[in-house]
């Protein structure tokens, strides 16, 4: 262990999220249907997000003290996912802002871990994004007020070629 970095660790223990979940997905759209298994997954993702997001407020030191401004919540948002996801997914996913209240999110062409894992295994045509979809839930758990363009249901990556967009922030509630 002690010759294992934490970049290692981390990639070890979030690859192995990423294809637990994955694999969950897949037997589950096996035995139910996708549609079963987009309306599973989504409420798991609705009843995971508060439970995560009060745990990364603690681990990056913010106990549950409320998101004041702008800045912290995009800041707070790029340290979630850096905790939450292995490096290799995390250095494909970009949170930019480019006005006050606009975060703009892309994924590196082809490269969203979901785009690829429904890919593989067969069923992209009617996969729901639970990526975008978790990141929605966290905002709704913080008490934010936000807008999302384009509304994300299937995969865009796999419809529009690009998986990007942007979050509008209602700043009056932040």
């Amino acid at each position: 262990m002690n010759n294992i970095g934490k970049r290692e660790i981390r990639d070890l223990l979030g690859k192995g999220w990423l294809t637990h979940d994955g694999m969950w997905f897949y037997h589950t759209q096996q035995e139910l249907g996708v549609e079963k298994a987009n309306m599973l997954n989504k409420a798991a993702i609705r009843s995971l997000a508060p439970i995560e997001i009060k745990r990364v407020q603690k681990t990056l030191g913010l106990g549950e003290r409320k998101i004041g401004t702008f800045a912290e919540l995009k800041n707070f948002l790029i340290d979630a996912l850096e905790v939450i996801l292995p490096n290799s997914v995390f250095e494909k996913f970009r949170f930019q802002s480019s006005s006050t209240g606009i975060l703009h999110w892309e994924w590196e062409s082809g490269e969203c871990f979901a785009y690829k894992g429904m890919k593989h295994i067969g069923i992209i045509g009617g996969y729901s994004c639970g990526v975008m979809y978790r990141i929605e839930c966290w905002l709704e758990s913080l008490g934010i007020k936000y807008s999302i363009d384009p509304k994300i249901d299937k995969c865009i990556m796999h419809e529009k070629g690009e998986c990007s967009g942007d979050i509008k922030v209602i700043l009056d509630d932040i």
